[in-house]
């Protein structure tokens, strides 16, 4: 049970952080961060929008209770990547480095998986 804690704990922290790390540039609307949304297609007023939610989004998987608001962020912050991943490969097509995806997508799945077998374990 300790052991199942601990690594959820590790495991959704660095997704947390990784996802609240690029959240930042869209939130202070960085160029690079606006001129590749608009590279995607993406409206200026999307760029910070996206940047609060995976921001809110992070913050809801750390903070201990709050089941039903956990899902909602774990399924937001899901949709976000899976989206991401689709913009990328619908404008500039299948790129090698786009595989770098595999590991938030990863770390969510992992994270998410932990998540419920450390409430199996409560």
């Amino acid at each position: 049970m300790k052991k199942t804690n601990v690594v959820y704990w590790v495991i959704t922290a660095l997704f947390a952080l990784f996802m609240a790390f690029t959240a930042i540039p869209d939130i202070l609307m960085v160029a690079d961060a606006v001129t590749f949304m608009n590279h995607l297609g993406y409206p200026d007023y999307f760029t910070p929008f996206i940047g609060v939610a995976k921001v809110a989004g992070s913050i809801a998987i750390l903070i201990p209770g709050y089941p039903r608001i956990k899902e909602w962020a774990y399924a937001g912050l899901a949709f976000d990547l899976i989206g991401a991943l689709y913009s990328v490969i619908a404008t500039d097509g299948f790129q090698p480095q786009i595989i770098f995806m595999v590991l938030p997508m990863s770390l969510l799945m992992l994270s998410y998986y932990f998540y419920h077998q450390k409430i199996k374990n409560e």
